[in-house]
């Protein structure tokens, strides 16, 4: 309690408002802060760019998460797509694991989806249920019409690009054409109880890149985006 001379004097009553203040600001700094890392940080894109496979490589890609993102209210996170970059002499290899921040990761209705990268490409809690897009929906998996659960990601199993002359990421995501990429099923539903049949990150290769291609293979050009921030 305040005597009857700090009560009355001036500067005192400033210094204490003084410090109110800024205990004040830095309170909502602090809010301000973990405001734009809070909400939803994980989805499958609704739609892709247009051109089948050819994401107009990976910034085109996460350009595309961003965009979708943005629209359906959740731009407050800087988001990354799911895809692998093969080696080329001009360009280095880029895992997908290494794009997407460290977790955990939840869908567009708070639930989550996995911990931490270790946990995203083990025992994760993806499935048709789970794997929502930016609005909220279901994708399309086996037995739907039409087949929509094939997932470009052009990654091995652990999230890494796949080496080796093959094309697996439709030239690094720039091709709507020649080449294929390797794909995940969204509901980790294949034709079989095989390992790969039941990935959602790395089950099958495409037909080839273009928009026909994929949607005869099972899917639309769709992709996975984490928030990696």
């Amino acid at each position: 309690m305040l005597n009857s001379n700090q009560a009355l004097n001036p500067s005192h009553v400033k210094r204490t408002v003084v410090v109110a203040a800024v205990a004040v600001v830095a309170v909502l700094a602090a809010c301000g802060s973990m405001s734009g890392k809070t909400g939803p940080s994980f989805f499958v894109t609704s739609t892709g760019p247009g051109k089948g496979a050819d994401l107009g490589g990976l910034a085109g890609a996460d350009k595309h998460c961003q965009s979708l993102a943005t629209a359906a209210g959740l731009g407050n996170r800087t988001w990354h797509a799911y895809l692998s970059q093969q080696a080329t002499t001009t360009v280095p290899a880029v895992n997908a694991a290494d794009r997407i921040g460290k977790g955990p990761w939840t869908n567009t209705k708070g639930v989550v989806v996995a911990t931490d990268v270790a946990q995203l490409h083990g025992a994760n809690n993806l499935s048709k249920a789970t794997a929502l897009t930016e609005t909220g929906a279901v994708v399309n998996g086996r037995g739907d019409t039409p087949n929509m659960h094939d997932v470009l990601t052009g990654s091995q199993p652990n999230g890494s690009a796949i080496a080796g002359n093959v094309n697996t990421t439709c030239a690094n995501w720039t091709s709507s054409g020649e080449g294929s990429a390797m794909l995940g099923h969204s509901d980790r539903t294949g034709l079989d109880d095989s390992v790969p049949a039941k990935s959602w990150n790395s089950s099958h290769m495409s037909r080839g890149c273009s928009a026909d291609s994929l949607k005869a293979t099972g899917g639309a050009g769709f992709f996975y985006c984490f928030a990696a921030d």
